[in-house]
């Protein structure tokens, strides 16, 4: 099935990513990269920033006390700039790109490259309090990341792969073993961006260059949400049914922005969505 998303925010990010559901303020919270900057949206499309970082932030994730943390070249921040949970940094031109938080809390997302990726240079990371775990190496742009309903398989994204691989995940040490490939994208719909997991385990992936959420399931393509701009970067479940998409998009290929280049959008999709996980109590 084919669906249209509507505009929900005209915000014209530079490179609008990590779309999450903050169930608790009825609010999608968002980032925009390159600007350091993590914004709040509620459904009716009043947008705000939240947070200003002095420094690119790749992701957000949610305590349990509701707190929201930004992650940054430095680790996972607090809106005041104190790190929680510190990143080691093989390099000095490292960002963190998309992540989220794991089934048992753990936050887990990859860095790469600042300005153009250079290839293989960055990690997928595993972080709580005073420990990060390397996962994957050689890591060029780290991408969507979803767990299957037992925790028991991590999906994941290096967009220059043109595919989805998959993991055999230990939920209870956070490690990964077994990375073969689960589908395999036709480069001309896109780029495999950021992507979500609905109850059905169905992928959910937006298409960078492609204008389009597609939905995956056996690794047939079997809905798509067109987007009416190319550059879309990460879809989440929103609203109180999860049912709804919120889709974050980028401005930052174009010399000069185009009417809804970098906004966000909302798309219902038929199906219910998996809750974003919380990070654990080490993140207070």
């Amino acid at each position: 099935m084919v669906r249209v998303a509507s505009r929900l925010a005209e915000v014209g990010a530079e490179l609008g990513e990590g779309p999450t559901w903050h169930a608790r303020h009825w609010e999608i919270l968002w980032v925009d990269i390159l600007r350091g900057e993590v914004h709040a949206c509620d459904l009716e499309g009043t947008d705000r920033v939240l947070q200003t970082h002095p420094e690119p932030v790749g992701a957000v994730a949610l305590t349990a006390s509701g707190d929201v943390l930004a992650a940054t070249p430095r680790g996972l921040c607090r809106a005041d700039g104190e790190v929680v949970s510190a990143l080691p940094r093989d390099a000095d031109d490292l960002r963190m790109n998309d992540g989220k938080p794991d089934p048992a809390g753990r936050f887990v997302g990859g860095t790469m490259t600042t300005g153009a990726a250079r290839a293989e240079a960055g990690t997928l990371w595993s972080l709580v309090a005073g420990a990060a775990a390397r996962l994957v190496d050689r890591v060029t742009i780290p991408n969507g990341l979803a767990w299957s309903a037992d925790g028991t398989r991590l999906y994941w994204i290096d967009t220059p792969t043109g595919r989805i691989d998959v993991f055999d995940y230990d939920v209870a040490t956070g490690t990964v073993a077994n990375r073969r490939p689960h589908i395999e994208i036709d480069p001309s719909l896109g780029a495999p961006d950021g992507m979500c997991i609905d109850v059905e385990g169905g992928l959910w992936v937006a298409m960078w260059g492609g204008g389009t959420v597609r939905r995956y399931v056996d690794g047939d393509c079997v809905d798509i949400v067109e987007v009416p701009t190319p550059y879309v970067t990460c879809p989440a479940f929103v609203g109180d049914r999860l049912d709804r998409l919120a889709i974050t998009t980028a401005a930052i290929e174009f010399a000069s922005r185009p009417d809804g280049a970098g906004d966000l959008y909302l798309a219902d999709v038929g199906v219910d969505g998996c809750p974003p996980q919380l990070l654990g109590a080490w993140a207070g």
